[in-house]
């Protein structure tokens, strides 16, 4: 416990300096402020920008933070120094991971202020994009994990971050996409914030079925990238 607190605080220290990470923390709250309140179009309906950018956040901020910051230290060796320290992988992991689930969830804090949710919606909305925020850092800790500089982390990272992110923005307008897009955790989340409130048995069956699949299949995904690139004293960078 004490490593998981001290590699924590570590990456809380390098928050301002790391502005890749920051940005994605600050980006789509600030989007989704200024458009609720400077955007009003007839017939829209209620807090879909809340919902639409909160979606895209769950795609985008948690994805992109944990595949930077594993593949940046994976590449700079720092994680040699952590394991001379008896810090294991996965103890580096669940610090970092709790950075991220931490000030992304900050982020969903505000989108649920600006939706005007009661206090039940509340813990329903932050429950759901938790869970989304959950399988995105799983799917970029595999990503960063299985990479072997930033590079080609970001190479890999943006597509597939920009697949999750705006596949839920063009289902809203195109049938054939939402027809795909309804198997995958991102579409799922914007579904199930849109029925919040409504008591949508089968949406919400649905919608912890996917989800629940998205996290068993990343979960897995790292488990594999894990044995194959870091296990052991394999987590350290290769000469040769």
């Amino acid at each position: 416990m004490r490593n998981i607190v001290t590699i924590f605080r570590k990456q809380l220290k390098e928050t301002l300096r790391n502005k890749e990470v920051l940005i994605q923390f600050l980006m789509f709250p600030l989007l989704a402020v200024f458009m609720t309140q400077s955007i009003r179009i007839e017939g829209m309906p209620p807090n879909f920008f809340v919902q639409l950018f909160a979606t895209m956040y769950v795609g985008m901020a948690p994805l992109v933070s944990m595949e930077a910051i594993l593949s940046e230290e994976k590449e700079k060796n720092t994680l040699r120094v952590l394991l001379m320290a008896d810090v294991t992988p996965w103890h580096y992991l669940a610090g970092v991971g709790g950075y991220v689930f931490l000030f992304c969830m900050l982020g969903a804090g505000v989108f649920c202020l600006l939706g005007g949710y009661g206090t039940g919606q509340s813990l329903q909305f932050l429950t759901i994009l938790g869970a989304g925020i959950l399988v995105s850092m799983l799917l970029g800790a595999a990503i960063g994990a299985g990479s072997s500089s930033q590079m080609a982390a970001n190479s890999v990272g943006v597509p597939v971050m920009l697949l999750f992110s705006f596949l839920p923005m063009l289902s809203v307008f195109n049938t054939t996409v939402a027809r795909v897009a309804k198997f995958t955790y991102t579409e799922q989340i914007r579904l199930l914030l849109v029925s919040l409130g409504e008591g949508a048995g089968a949406g919400i069956r649905e919608g912890v079925l996917v989800i629940g699949g998205n996290l068993l299949l990343f979960g897995s995904l790292f488990g594999w990238q894990y044995r194959r690139c870091l296990g052991g004293n394999k987590w350290l960078p290769q000469k040769g």
